[in-house]
């Protein structure tokens, strides 16, 4: 009797274990499925449109234009920009700017998706072990697969790779040997923001640098356009200047902290002066900070350094010197002041001064020695001076006498 209950236990267990599997390979092949783009998917898109329904990715964005911030936002569809580092701040960004349709991402990294990485956003942890510009790229094709993508997992600051590094922002643009539009900096360490910087420089190509302080709660973003503002080797941090290394500065078993509030908040602030820049509305920001524990938002623009360590540099300096100095000049109109006219009446009222010049002057008072064109606010009233030679007549009436002459009145 007991074995049979046994064999029979064994049996209902056995179904439901394949009854689960069953499930589990049928949840595999839907997400399978959709990493393929056969579930989920739409189709591409080839004319944005203002449409206000449900089925239209663009309405929202749309609506821009008509609200009058954009003049023309299907323009956005015509730039390229390349991204150099898919993390916290950078994984954000090219999702950003994939849904908001921009025209073709460059991404570039060369690391790997960890489960180090799942306090931030974008990445999933059934991604862990991929590369993050694989992962990246079949994430954002799903979300739009109008956006054009070109992906590179190498490190872009060895010998090897800096030179095809330049290459693809000096021609990897939407049309054929064109440069791309804008480089966004999402690294996370200085040598790779010194190799963009260098690259950036000798290429004449306007950049955004961003960071996040290694406690996690501090930020900033900074607009570098070579020659007009300063670079990044124009006022280098200290460990640069000091040709320190900054792997000095890591401590074994200690890692940087990560919040992705604040890795969302600088990425939205990098996306919106892209927009800015890219579709000409509002003022894009050369430098802007943020502290979290104040809430902070120093900005600040910082000019070029003549003597720059990066001769690319110095160089864009005197050729955006040169393209200022052959602008026309504008012209400076001389204004002419405006003559007073007074509004007339129908009763014909003037004012005039019941005060002579002559008391007005007198009134005024002593007046100090001042320069030409220097007038005192105020003066001093002119002390009146006793008659003392001014006597008062008296009268022999009594007080009874006078109110009795007054009471007669």
């Amino acid at each position: 009797m007991t074995q049979h209950l046994h064999g029979k236990q064994s049996k209902v267990y056995s179904m439901a274990s394949a009854d689960e599997l069953k499930a589990r390979i049928a949840e595999l092949e839907h997400e399978l499925a959709q990493v393929k783009g056969k579930v989920g998917a739409r189709g591409k898109i080839q004319q944005m449109s203002s449409e206000v329904v449900d089925s239209n990715p663009y309405s929202r964005l749309m609506a821009l234009k008509r609200m009058g911030i954009v003049d023309n936002y299907e323009r956005i569809r015509e730039f390229t920009v390349a991204v150099v580092g898919i993390g916290g701040v950078g994984s954000v960004t090219a999702e950003m700017l994939t849904r908001c349709g921009i025209g073709k991402l460059l991404l570039f990294d060369y690391d790997k998706v960890e489960l180090a990485n799942m306090n931030r956003l974008f990445f999933q942890p059934h991604q862990a072990g991929m590369s993050k510009v694989e992962a990246a790229e079949k994430t954002l094709r799903d979300i739009n697969p109008d956006v054009e993508f070109e992906t590179y997992n190498y490190n872009i600051t060895t010998v090897e790779n800096f030179q095809h590094f330049m290459d693809r922002v000096k021609y990897g643009g939407l049309k054929d040997q064109m440069p791309v539009d804008l480089v966004l900096s999402c690294v996370d360490n200085f040598e790779a923001r010194m190799t963009i910087n260098t690259a950036c420089n000798e290429l004449g190509q306007h950049w955004f640098e961003s960071g996040v302080s290694e406690n996690a709660v501090s930020g900033h973003i900074q607009f570098i356009q070579p020659g007009a503002t300063a670079c990044f080797a124009c006022a280098p941090p200290l460990i640069v200047a000091t040709n320190q290394d900054e792997k000095t500065l890591k401590r074994e078993g200690v890692c940087a902290a990560s919040l992705p509030t604040t890795m969302g908040i600088v990425a939205g602030f990098l996306v919106q002066n892209t927009l800015k820049y890219l579709l000409g509305f509002g003022n894009v920001t050369h430098y802007l900070g943020y502290n979290a524990l104040q809430d902070f938002f120093p900005s600040m623009s910082m000019m070029p350094n003549p003597n720059c360590d990066d001769n690319h540099c110095r160089k864009q300096q005197v050729e955006y010197q040169k393209r200022e100095a052959a602008k026309p000049k504008p012209e400076v109109k001389e204004q002419e002041e405006e003559k007073i006219v007074h509004q007339e009446n129908d009763w014909g009222i003037e004012l005039v001064s019941e005060t002579t010049e002559e008391e007005l002057n007198a009134a005024e008072g002593e007046k100090p020695s001042l320069v030409s064109g220097v007038t005192v606010a105020y003066t001093k009233p002119v002390k009146e001076t006793k008659d003392d030679s001014a006597s008062v007549e008296t009268s022999e009436q009594s007080l009874e006498d006078l109110m009795a002459q007054m009471k007669s009145l």
